[in-house]
This record gives structure tokens, C-alpha cells and sequence, in this order.
């Protein structure tokens, strides 16, 4: 099995993956080529925004298919894992070659990429598309073609991948190669043997030796030379040498003068021959009326069945090319090779694989199909009804002596030939077609628990998780007990140290009756057992999680299971590890769901009154500048406001015409007033707008805002005074600006409160009665008796609050929003629904399962009404055990609930089962 490290491929659908996913069907459409927007590398389907980022962050197409074995490298970067490496990579290739490279050359290189008919229409081998065109891919095509060369692609996986074949071994142990034909090597011309099939002396001593001859084709026959005979030449060189490599070109046989040659008669040399052949053969069928000649009518046996009898044959030669078939064709065919279409194929592997016992013990295994033959002997299995105390016949047996190290020939031939034979079976189980029909077929249980109990050698555990494999496969169809050889047998796999060994039979356990209405009970599990698996449950191993949470959820749903591990272990770590699990791979995320949207407060026409020092401020610049800085100072930007032509030009005209009389300068023209007043702000503009109301024309300044306070001429914002004049008119405001704070507490004390200074310069504490209208203060509303130091320091507190930036966008009312957090887990689709949203899957839902199955049937098991009793007689403390498993985690429960929408379903049911009863009120204790 290929090594399957990091997690595996999965299609995350998210925004992103959507959005690409949308710009790629667009490019197909306008390209013209049909899109696969799921295609499957074996049994995973791909994510083609992973598979396009990973790719182009690796360098791109051209690059990774320039490299070699890259395409293998990046089909396990991505977590694409398969038994075969080559086929994977060369499949990943394709996938991305036909959905993928043209997006690529367009969206990354910023090419155009080449058409169609020489990219998506053609096969993904080589690699050049950057510099792909119609004129050299036709030179890239006609040299492909040559006699002989490099590889298909620097990669390695660019062409269609093949098994590795081993070369045939003639003077070994008769065993035949893994292939049913042999090529020759490379780089090394085929001659054919046209001799005779006699030694290599008795061809010389016929044919004559005619290599020394300069002439001779003519003392052969069959040569054609001078004269016009026919045959084989030695010298031939093709008319044309075109496509032929320059090995072959050069090529001269070695010991040219030891070669011995005999004519082949051919219809075109020899014509008197053949139709002489003919004419016979034709008389002797009249002459035997229906009668079939040997040799002829008849292709002999299929391969499937010349490898059934020659497995049969219990010839080691003979068995050892059926083997090898079998492997191949279980391995390329295993989609149409089937047991119940070969009969007794099933009974010859098995009994080859028992074999394996004769290697290890004193002892032959064999099959009776005899009901009534006595069972006492040790090596006879019962192939009816299985073998129910094969353990214990096991145990008793003696183990011979044999060095793992150094090993026989003998030994290691027959080790291979049982491999062979059990690497067959477990091909063909993994067809579900198979495994159905094979788990009615009690040799095959047998075989795989004296498998398993072989001894513990390295030669041999290859074997075992082959063993295993076979068990995984049939456990779905079989209904077995607790007291079964095999169930006993996988549980004690539990107590390896080997990580494989665990996986498979933790898989092989959980998936027991899967496929039938029967119930698995997984009884008598020890205690030790148990709690290696909860101890599993810490490392950060995801496969080895998941096959235990499977386990868990099977075991825990029979309720005298959950009894005993409530008493046997501490069923609190259980809880609190399940519920850590439940945020397994979790991504919090955090949204902002607006309550009131964002508002504007409404522009009005109102600009505000320049104060002295601004005026003297800007009365030192010279039009138009003059107009540009006091609209910087009254108004900023707003594209969605607008001023009145009119209001703007009163409030400037009103501000300066009396200042420039007393200097003896002019005001500024209307018209240039407007012109210029536009230009500060890139989106102001004057306008005319009609009133929809009254069809009335309005002269307005789009763009413009009137600022609440005005800036100085450096951007300070002044300070308003709002003290209010009339106590009983709390709308009118003092209105005045000033940039100080002393300024505006001088301008308090004098102007509103009155107080006059001393011939010092300072203000008497007087007592007397004060009041504070500044704004909308409450404090000192009405008359209050107090020294005027106490009143300074109060409206002190008015003038010096912290300044606000002018540009802070005061008029903007912000929208009022929730952050909402959200934990989102593994999901996936319902392959039958697509339409729904993703549901919960992985790690997470295997937790809350078992949770549930906790919750549901602990109240029925008899721990329960033995805390309940021993909380009656004391009174000490209420409620059962799902009080005190899942009290303590309930918060998190609850957090859960809230946050994670895939997962709320099962939390809501999972509390449904945990909600305790008051005994006092009957309310709810939640």
C-alpha cells in the first residue's frame, strides 16, 4: 500500500472556491472546450482551485512536467493517495492539462494560450506550452514517432504508466515473470530464431557455412541477391531509414561468422508449397466427414481458465505461472474478476495459502467438505459450519525453528507462492461483489486467523496486513459473536504496537453486520482494550481517530456495553475528549450583522459666523486665494450635499464687505465668487436644480457641506460657545467662535456671567447666586448660592473637553452592528440531495454520535439505578449520570449550539437527552 501521509483531498466549497470556480466555467464557454468541474484522480474527486494554486505556486505546468517524478510529488502534496503512484501522477496531469493549462497560460503568463486542437484535443504528454504552436507540435508529434529515445517526458509521468516487469529468471526456481509477454531490452535488436527447434550443433551441421563467402545470398537459399532469390538477409537495410534510430542503423550481429540461417518458405517464395498444403488439407476434410484434425478448430483454454487448472495441477511450476496471472489480472481487472464466475478458484487460493502452515508448524492444513468425516484431527478445518476452536488448535501446536534472517530456497519460493495466493484474494475482495459472496466461505475465516496467529517475523507481516485486509472487506457481511475465532482474533490485534495492525482491525471491528440487519454488539471487549482506544483519542493522528470514534460509536450504542464502561473505566475523560474533539479542525470566524444601517444628517444652508481673528487672518490674502480658504474653513467635501449659491455668497459678502471698505479694496464679483468657490474641492460643482415640488429653479453648489464650526486658516476647528442667552428660549445660543480655551473662558466670565476684574486683572471670589445654561447641563439650571471660583471650575469643564478631528465625518451617524462568531467543522454534501447545505461529517459528528449514545443509554443500564439508589439513601447529591458526565462541559455544549450551525442539530438532540429534572419544582436545572 502507497503511504498516505497529511490528510486527504477534499473539496472545501468556499467563497473563493466559488468564485474561481465561476471565472473557469467562463473561460471554457468563451474557449469552446467542456469543462470537468469535478474530475476524479481514482476514487478522489479534485479541487481544482487547490489543484491551479498548488501547481502555479510550484512553478506552473511546463516546469513541474520538465521535472522528474514532480507530477508524483505534487499528487501527495495535495493528500491524493492510490496504490498505484504512476497512474495517480499521470492522472493528476491529465486533469489539469485538460481543465486547467489554458487558464493557466492566461491568467498567470498573460498569454494566449495555444488552440484547442493542439491542447485540450490531444493527450497531455510532453510539456512546451508556453511555446506550443501549430508548426513545431507537428515536429513534436513526427519525432515521437522515431524508432527509439528517452522516456515519454523528463517526469516520469507524463506517459500512459505500466507495471514494472521483472526479467525472466531461467535458471531460478522455474518461476515465471509478472508479465504475460516479454519485450526485449532497450537498446537491443530482436533477432528472431528461425532454426529448427534443435540444438545449437545439429542446426550448424546442416546448414552450410557460407559467411566467408563474399556472394553469399547466392549459395543460400531464400537470400534474395544478385540471382533473385528469396529470404532472409543478413545485410538488409530497409529502403527507407527514415524513422530508424542510429543504433539500428550501425547495428552488426556479433560472431557474424558462427550465424547459421535457413530458409523460410513464405506464399511468396515458395507459391507450389503452400497451395500443395492447402490441396491436402482440403482432401482430408472430405475425406473425414466431421472429423477435426489435431492442431486445428481449436484455440486451447482461455487464461483465466489455464491459470484455475494449473493452480489445481499442485505443480510448484505450474502454480507458480498461475500466480502470477492471477496478481496481475486481480490487480488490472479487478472490476470484472469474479469468484462466482470461476468456480473452485476461491478453493485452490485458499488451499495454496494454507501452505503456509506447513512452513511454520509441524502441520497441514486441509479443507473437508465431508459433514459426516470426524473433526478431530488437528490440520482438518470444517469448510461447512468453520472451525470454532481453530485458536485453540493454534496454540498447541509447535513452532519450528527457523531463522528470520537467512532462509531457503525451498522456504522462500513457497513464502512467495502464498503470498501470491493471498495477495489474489485480497485484490479481488475489495470488489464488494466478491467480498459478499466470499464471507459465506468459512476456509477463508480459517485461513485468516491461523494468518494472524503466525508467528511474529518480519518475513511475515506483509502477510498479516494482507490477512487483514481480507477481514475488512467481509466483516460488513457477517453476523458474528463474541465467542467467534475471528472476532477474538481482531480484538486481540488491538493489543499491537504496530499502527497499521490497529487501523485495520479497529475498521475490520466497526464495520462488522454494516451491510446486514443484524446488530453489532462488539461484546466482551477487555477493559484493557477499552482503554487503549480512549487513550488513542489524545494523539494527533485524524486517521487513527476516526477509526476509533467508529469503533466507540458501534460499541456504545448496545446498551449492556455502556454499562460495563461506566463501571469498568472512568467514563469522564471519555466525555471531555469527545467534546474536545468536537472543534476538531474548527475555524472561528467572526461576521458583522448590521442592526440600523448607516445614516446622514441632512446639509442645511445655515453656515456659521466668522469669528474676529479668522477674519483678520484671512483679510491678509489676496483674491481669489481669498475664497479658496474660506471655504476650506466653512465647508468640506461631501459628494451627496449641496449649498445654495445664494447663502454661500450672502455669508461671504456678509463677512467681508464691511473689512474690505474700511481698507479700500473691492469684493470679489458673484460670478468669480462661484467660479472659484467650485474649484477647492475636486467634486464640487455649481449647478441648476428644479425643484420637482414647484418646478422652481435652484442655484446650488454640489458637493459642498457647511461645517458645524469653521477651521483657522492652520485647520484648527474652533470651539462654538452654547451658552444659551434666554433661559427661557434654550434654542438660542451665544453662537460665537473662538480657537483658545481661555479666549472662550474670558469671553464666559465677561460677556454671560458679568464679572468684572479687579484693578489686578483678577476676578474677585465673590459668593453669590450663579447658574450654568452652557448647552443642555443640568447642573446649576436654576440660581445657585456659591463663590465664583466654584463656577470657574465647573464651566471649565464645558471649554476644555478633548477636541474632535475636522475631518472626523461628525455628520455621519455609524450603523449599529453585532459581531456574531461562528465555529465551522468539516461538511460535506449529501450526494443524494446536492441542493442541501453542506452537513455535518468527519471527526466532529463521529464525537457528538457517541456522546448521544452515551446520554440515550445510560439511564437505561443497571449503573444507573445504582447511583440513583445510593443518592437516595443520603440526599447528598441529585441526578444520574448524565448530571455528572456532561454537567461540567455543558457551557461548552451550549457555545456549540450557538456557533456552529452544522453541528446544532445533534448538540440540540444531545441536550434533549442530558436535561435533568428539579425534584423540588420540577423546573429545569439548565
Amino acid at each position: 500500500m502507497a503511504p498516505q501521509d497529511g490528510p486527504m483531498h477534499m473539496i472545501d466549497r468556499t467563497p473563493e472556491y466559488e468564485d474561481f470556480m465561476r471565472r473557469l466555467r467562463d473561460f471554457h464557454i468563451e474557449r469552446g472546450t467542456a469543462l470537468d468541474s469535478e474530475p476524479k484522480v481514482g476514487s478522489t474527486h479534485l479541487d481544482l482551485f487547490k489543484v491551479f494554486n498548488h501547481v502555479v505556486a510550484q512553478g506552473g505546468y511546463d516546469k513541474i512536467s520538465e521535472e522528474k517524478l514532480a507530477w508524483r510529488r505534487i499528487a501527495h502534496e495535495l493528500g491524493i493517495h492510490s496504490h498505484n503512484e504512476a497512474s495517480t501522477a499521470f492522472a493528476l496531469k491529465e486533469k489539469f492539462y485538460k481543465n486547467l493549462a489554458a487558464f493557466e497560460i492566461r491568467t498567470v503568463h498573460n498569454q494566449e494560450p495555444p488552440p484547442k486542437d493542439i491542447l485540450e484535443d490531444v493527450t497531455a504528454k510532453g510539456a512546451g506550452l508556453l511555446t506550443r504552436t501549430r508548426e513545431n507540435f507537428k515536429g513534436i508529434r513526427q519525432s515521437a514517432v522515431g524508432a527509439s529515445g528517452p522516456d515519454s517526458a523528463a517526469s516520469g509521468d507524463d506517459g500512459t504508466p505500466t507495471r514494472e516487469r521483472p526479467v525472466i529468471d531461467a535458471g531460478g526456481s522455474a518461476r515465471a515473470s509478472r508479465g504475460l509477454r516479454e519485450a526485449p531490452a532497450q537498446r537491443v535488436i530482436f533477432q528472431p530464431d528461425t532454426g529448427p527447434s534443435r540444438t545449437r550443433a545439429a542446426a550448424a551441421q546442416q546448414v552450410p557455412n557460407h559467411t566467408n563467402s563474399p556472394n553469399m545470398s547466392q549459395h543460400t537459399p531464400g537470400i534474395v541477391g544478385q540471382h533473385g532469390q528469396r529470404g532472409p538477409s543478413l545485410f538488409h537495410r530497409p529502403a527507407t531509414v527514415e524513422n530508424m534510430a542510429s543504433q539500428v542503423e550501425v547495428y552488426q550481429p556479433r560472431h557474424i561468422k558462427a550465424l547459421s540461417l535457413r530458409p523460410v518458405h513464405t506464399p511468396s517464395s515458395a507459391p507450389d508449397n503452400f497451395l500443395k498444403t492447402k490441396r491436402q488439407q482440403r482432401q482430408a476434410s472430405q475425406t473425414n466427414q466431421g472429423l477435426m484434425l489435431p492442431g486445428t478448430g481449436f484455440d486451447g483454454p482461455n487464461i483465466y481458465t489455464r491459470c484455475l487448472n494449473a493452480l489445481r495441477s499442485r505443480v510448484p511450476a505450474e502454480q507458480a505461472f498461475a500466480l502470477n496471472h492471477l496478481v496481475k489480472i486481480s490487480f488490472e481487472r479487478g472490476d470484472k474478476f469474479r469468484f462466482d464466475s470461476f468456480p473452485g478458484l476461491a478453493e485452490g487460493l485458499v488451499e495454496k495459502a494454507l501452505h503456509v502452515g506447513n512452513l511454520f508448524y509441524h502441520i497441514d492444513w486441509t479443507v473437508s467438505w465431508d459433514s459426516t468425516e470426524p473433526t478431530s484431527d488437528v490440520g482438518l478445518l470444517d469448510g461447512n459450519s468453520g472451525t470454532s476452536d481453530i485458536i485453540e488448535r493454534i496454540r498447541d501446536l509447535i513452532e519450528k525453528e527457523l531463522p528470520d534472517v537467512m532462509q531457503t530456497e525451498r522456504y522462500s519460493d513457497e513464502l512467495l507462492l502464498v503470498t501470491e495466493a493471498v495477495l489474489t484474494l485480497r485484490n479481488m475482495l475489495t470488489l464488494s461483489e466478491n467480498a459478499h459472496y466470499m464471507a459465506d466461505f468459512y476456509p477463508l475465516k480459517d485461513l485468516i486467523i491461523i494468518i494472524m496467529h503466525l508467528p511474529a517475523k518480519d518475513s511475515l507481516i506483509e502477510l498479516k496486513h494482507m490477512a487483514l485486509d481480507m477481514a475488512e472487506q467481509i466483516t460488513p457481511f457477517l453476523d458474528v459473536g463474541s465467542d467467534d475465532p475471528l472476532y477474538r482474533t481482531l480484538l486481540w490485534q488491538l493489543t499491537s504496537d504496530d499502527r497499521g495492525t490497529i487501523l485495520t482491525a479497529l475498521r475490520a471491528l466497526g464495520r462488522i453486520s454494516v451491510n446486514l440487519e443484524a446488530t453489532n454488539k462488539l461484546g466482551d471487549v477487555p477493559s484493557q482494550t477499552l482503554e487503549r482506544i480512549v487513550s488513542w483519542l489524545l494523539l494527533n493522528d485524524d486517521e487513527l481517530t476516526d477509526a476509533c470514534l467508529d469503533f466507540l460509536y458501534q460499541y456504545t450504542a448496545v446498551v449492556p456495553n455502556v454499562d460495563k464502561f461506566i463501571r469498568s473505566l472512568s467514563p469522564h475523560v471519555l466525555v471531555d475528549h469527545l467534546t474536545r474533539l468536537l472543534a476538531h479542525g474548527a475555524q472561528k470566524t467572526t461576521t458583522e450583522k448590521v442592526l440600523a444601517p448607516e445614516r446622514k444628517i441632512p446639509s442645511r444652508d445655515e453656515i456659521a459666523s466668522i469669528p474676529e481673528d479668522l477674519t483678520q487672518e484671512l483679510l491678509k490674502i489676496d483674491e481669489p486665494e481669498r475664497v479658496h480658504a474660506w471655504v476650506r474653513s466653512f465647508f468640506e467635501e461631501d459628494s451627496q450635499s449641496s449649498i445654495t449659491q445664494l447663502s454661500a455668497w450672502q455669508a461671504y459678502q456678509g463677512a467681508f464687505v464691511a473689512p474690505l471698505k474700511a481698507i479700500g479694496q473691492s469684493l470679489i464679483s458673484p460670478a468669480d465668487f462661484i467660479r472659484n468657490s467650485t474649484s477647492v474641492y475636486k467634486d464640487s460643482n455649481a449647478q441648476v436644480h428644479r425643484d420637482p415640488a414647484d418646478q422652481q429653479q435652484r442655484f446650488i453648489i454640489q458637493g459642498l457641506r457647511a461645517r458645524p464650526a469653521p477651521l483657522s486658516v492652520d485647520g484648527v476647528e474652533y470651539k462654538k460657545c452654547e451658552w444659551t442667552l434666554d433661559p427661557t428660549r434654550p434654542l438660542l445660543k451665544c453662537g460665537k467662535f473662538y480657537l483658545d480655551a481661555e479666549q472662550m473662558w474670558n469671553h464666559v466670565m465677561a460677556d454671560h456671567l458679568r464679572v468684572q476684574r479687579n484693578e489686578q486683572g483678577q476676578f474677585d471670589n465673590v459668593e453669590r447666586e450663579y447658574m450654568c445654561t452652557w448647552g443642555s447641563c443640568t447642573r446649576y439650571r436654576k440660581p445657585t448660592k456659591m463663590h465664583l471660583q466654584d463656577l470657574a471650575c465647573h464651566v471649565n469643564t464645558h471649554i476644555t473637553s478633548p477636541p474632535q478631528e475636522p475631518t472626523s465625518r461628525r455628520w455621519v451617524i455609524p450603523a449599529v452592528t453585532l459581531a456574531v462568531s461562528n465555529e465551522e467543522t468539516q461538511t460535506q454534501r449529501d450526494e443524494r440531495n446536492p441542493n442541501l447545505p453542506p452537513q455535518a461529517a468527519g471527526i466532529p459528528l463521529s464525537a457528538v454520535l457517541i456522546l448521544r449514545n452515551l446520554a440515550r443509554n445510560v439511564v437505561k443500564t443497571d449503573a444507573e439505578e445504582d447511583l440513583m439508589k445510593a443518592q437516595g439513601s443520603d440526599g447528598s447529591e441529585r441526578g444520574g449520570w448524565n448530571e455528572r458526565l456532561f454537567r461540567p462541559v455543558q457551557p461548552r455544549l451550549f457555545e456549540i449550539l450557538a456557533e456552529n450551525r452544522a453541528l446544532a442539530p445533534y448538540i440540540a438532540s444531545l441536550l434533549e437527552y442530558i436535561r435533568v429534572e428539579a425534584a423540588e419544582d420540577g423546573s429545569d436545572s439548565e
